[in-house]
């Protein structure tokens, strides 16, 4: 016990450097201190509440962080509806009949607007912290968010389409892009794990079970009963990126790549020994130690969560997260 509360005060140290030597030093986990002081627990509550009702809700707002972060930074535009003067991402290829939780967020973001009116917190920072409490939810690791995110006024389907990495990318086109987004081929990996939870549609992975050699063939024949080989009524189809406990966070994602059981082509692509970008090596270690897992996904969800942020007078508070304020 005493070494596990040595490694998350190590852990707790890390995060706090990596938010305040970072280019968004005025992010601050303390922001609404003074103007939302119950910010925090309003958030946690709902988000807990969310996925008490739907454990699969987790997954899926962990997911819409991500999908939010990496096309314009962390600035809730993801969360656009199509508007006069550009078309939201949610029709992008990453995202449409794929990412869910926008009326979760949006329960959230009445919830706090209640305890704290006016327009105080941003519909972004309320995402990085439901993706934060979903996690804990559903037995994952903890981190300090850093706070003070302004909402952007516009949103990119075509931005999302060049930024959100396919399921069908090599491992050098996933390296790539996440090196785009100032990441490394390690915490690539890292945040790879959040594919512990959730689930992906047949479409993104029948090419996969039916073409690859790289896959468990059992594993391939299992999800062939309920992916048919020619597409149309199973395309949306879902199966789990990481069963049989695609509903608890933990770090059996990466033992299944290890048994060539990876669900999409990106995912197995992760873990390729005779590949020269292959990262093997760091998989197999995620796989022997939840420990360092944990950690690191939790250091990389931080910086994750500074990408390119509006801050100070940049962008708005959203009052309604679907909708640029008129």
């Amino acid at each position: 016990m005493a070494s596990s509360s040595i490694s998350w005060c190590c852990l707790f140290l890390a995060l706090f450097l990596v938010v305040f030597s970072g280019a968004s030093g005025q992010l601050s986990p303390t922001f609404y201190a003074s103007t939302c002081p119950s910010l925090e627990s309003v958030v946690r509550n709902a988000t807990n509440q969310a996925v008490l009702d739907e454990q699969r809700m987790g997954a899926s707002l962990l997911r819409l962080h991500f999908h939010d972060c990496f096309v314009q930074g962390c600035d809730g535009s993801v969360l656009l509806d199509n508007a006069p003067g550009f078309v939201g991402e949610k029709t992008a290829f990453g995202n449409v009949n794929s990412v869910r939780g926008f009326e979760v967020i949006d329960t959230i973001k009445t919830k706090v607007e209640a305890a704290c009116p006016g327009g105080v917190v941003s519909c972004a920072d309320i995402l990085a912290l439901a993706a934060r409490d979903a996690t804990v939810k559903l037995g994952g690791p903890t981190w300090t968010v850093p706070l003070g995110r302004r909402d952007s006024t516009t949103a990119s389907r075509d931005l999302a389409n060049a930024d959100l990495p396919p399921p069908f990318f090599n491992i050098s086109g996933l390296i790539a892009g996440f090196v785009k987004k100032g990441f490394t081929a390690r915490e690539m990996t890292a945040l790879s794990g959040a594919h512990t939870v959730g689930f992906a549609q047949c479409q993104h992975y029948r090419n996969r079970i039916y073409n690859e050699t790289n896959i468990d063939p059992v594993f391939a024949q299992g999800l062939k009963a309920t992916c048919a080989s020619a597409g149309g009524a199973t395309d949306a189809h879902l199966a789990p990126f990481d069963g049989p406990t695609e509903l608890v966070f933990d770090n059996s994602f990466y033992e299944n790549l290890a048994n060539r059981r990876g669900l999409i082509h990106s995912d197995q692509e992760l873990y390729n020994p005779a590949g020269k970008q292959s990262q093997a090596s760091v998989v197999n270690q995620y796989r022997s130690s939840s420990t360092t897992f944990f950690n690191e996904f939790a250091a990389a969800m931080v910086k994750m969560g500074n990408i390119a942020p509006l801050t100070g007078t940049d962008g708005q508070i959203r009052l309604n997260c679907r909708l640029v304020n008129t």
